[in-house]
């Protein structure tokens, strides 16, 4: 998987607030992965968050791992799993996209 461009057309849904290693949702540093018809796009401010990809739900070994340094973002497709690990002064937020409302459904999926 290479960093996927979010269609042109789609439109935010939902952002979270600023995580912090104090704040972090404990989901998103195990196996999960973005909804159906959801992008999602991780946006480092300040340290550096590591992505891994993975090729199945039950897949251990990952077969992507991106730095996204302060400053950058990068994507993750619609279910795609995938986990992240932080620098100890990380800051970061997800916004979530698709090309139809879905302001009040899941984002994400945790593994089963």
């Amino acid at each position: 998987m290479n960093h996927q461009r979010i269609p042109k057309h789609w439109t935010i849904q939902r952002s979270t607030p600023f995580f912090t290693q104090d704040n972090v949702p404990r989901a998103l540093l195990s196996h999960h992965n973005t909804a159906e018809g959801i992008f999602g796009q991780l946006c480092v401010m300040e340290g550096i968050v590591i992505y891994y990809g993975f090729a199945s739900e039950h897949a251990t070994e990952p077969e992507i791992k991106l730095l996204i340094p302060a400053g950058t973002f990068a994507t993750s497709p619609p279910l795609y799993w995938h986990r992240i690990e932080m620098s100890d002064d990380a800051h970061f937020n997800i916004n979530f996209w698709s090309e139809s409302e879905k302001k009040n459904q899941n984002m994400f999926n945790t593994k089963s």
